[in-house]
């Protein structure tokens, strides 16, 4: 029996996966990714190191995927994270675990794991095309192949990987949503996800580039009065509002935003109650107690913070710390355990980790990845409306869709 063809579009997390899942089935695999490198994406995952998954179980892992995290119950049992330690480190990529379950090469190197998935591929004897796709050719509701730019490739079936839009230096710029609208696909809206957050408050201007290493941070939805995230960690002040490991985390699980909807609530202090906190201002304030106010932070807080932290105090700069009264030192303390800033937006798409929305997952079939609407058309990856908290969990979900797409596409 002739081995089926199969056409992978995109070698980024996904496809890679999925092109070497169906050569392993006995397929006959054409990759075909418009860059001269695979894997570009992989590369600038995890601040370069590439935070491979989430070394946690699939109930977990679920929980972590707020956007259709039940869809992907066959695809994460059929490769789940403990699978895909086991294969990268069966391949000679020795894994390590992190705070959090989360997993990066030893070598702490992105290129690591793009370079063995590269290798593996070859291995498989999947051909990889350098080359755009540009059309997908259907014939009688069937997927038949993919018109490129240089090249038009034929095949039984066609695997879309080609990413969302988040990142389009890498090469995601949505050419996956265009060849799913061309088979009849619903494109549910997109949005940007682990995305920096925009702010309209000059301070966070004045304080650009300041980075706070240990902060308290709640992300409050003044509507309801609900806090939808809560955190402690690394956050950066850019000139445009806030970013950092927090705040990417925070901004997937902000829905419907809109301008003055959301509040980052930030501790400034969180080591120390508001007792705590009261004897420590009282004591600064005693040392220096013939000093101006504004004189007094030293110790006490990073230099971009003490003005932006004074005026919301509306104390006078050259009040003498002697004359600091009780209710100013408790109005303080209450300032720096709960500095809040007015969210009024997300940073472009272009600036997001993940993109948020893509092919309707009503519309794939969750046991082989498979289209409802072609057969031998196939979905993995961030083309998918399925996405998840920072942590590992959205390159797990190219991780096990792909495997499940290139395996389904060579029967």
């Amino acid at each position: 029996m002739e081995s089926k063809k199969v056409v992978v579009v995109g070698a980024g997390a996904a496809g890679l996966m999925a092109a070497s899942a169906a050569a392993m089935y006995g397929a006959s695999v054409t990759l075909i990714e418009k860059n001269k490198r695979v894997g570009r994406k992989i590369m600038i995952t995890g601040k370069g190191r590439c935070n491979v998954c989430n070394n946690c179980d699939v109930e977990t892992f679920i929980r972590n995927v707020p956007t259709n995290g039940k869809f992907l119950y066959s695809a994460i049992n059929k490769l789940t994270p403990e699978d895909t330690v086991a294969f990268f480190e069966g391949l000679g990529l020795p894994l390590k675990t992190e705070r959090g379950n989360r997993v990066f090469p030893q070598s702490d190197k992105a290129v690591d794991v793009v370079d063995t998935l590269y290798n593996y591929v070859k291995n498989c004897g999947c051909k990889i095309a350098e080359d755009t796709a540009e059309e997908l050719l259907l014939e009688n509701g069937e997927a038949v192949g993919v018109k490129c730019k240089n090249k038009t490739y034929y095949a039984d079936s066609v695997i879309i990987c080609c990413g969302g839009k988040s990142y389009p230096l890498t090469g995601s710029t949505g050419d996956g949503y265009i060849l799913a609208k061309q088979a009849g696909h619903t494109i549910v809206p997109l949005k940007p996800s682990l995305v920096p957050l925009e702010s309209k408050n000059l301070d966070c201007k004045s304080m650009q580039g300041l980075s706070l290493k240990n902060a308290g941070l709640k992300i409050v939805d003044t509507q309801s009065g609900k806090t939808v995230y809560d955190d402690f960690g690394e956050m950066l002040f850019t000139h445009f509002g806030m970013s950092g490991p927090m705040i990417l985390s925070a901004s997937s699980h902000i829905r419907d935003i809109s301008d003055g909807r959301y509040n980052a609530v930030i501790d400034i202090k969180p080591a120390l109650t508001h007792e705590q906190l009261e004897k420590r201002l009282q004591r600064d304030f005693d040392e220096n107690h013939n000093k101006d106010v504004s004189n007094s932070f030293t110790k006490l807080l990073p230099k971009k913070l003490v003005v932006p932290v004074l005026k919301r105090w509306g104390v006078p700069f050259d009040k003498k710390c002697n004359s600091i009264t009780k209710e100013e030192r408790r109005r303080l303390c209450e300032l720096l355990k709960a500095f809040t800033v007015e969210i009024s937006g997300f940073r472009p798409i272009e600036e997001a980790i993940i993109t948020s929305g893509g092919v309707k997952t009503s519309e794939i079939n969750p046991k082989t990845m498979e289209s409802r609407l072609v057969k031998g058309l196939f979905f993995a990856g961030e083309v998918i409306d399925c996405d998840a908290y920072t942590g590992g969990f959205n390159l797990q979900i190219a991780w096990s869709t792909g495997n499940l797409a290139g395996e389904s596409s060579a029967y």
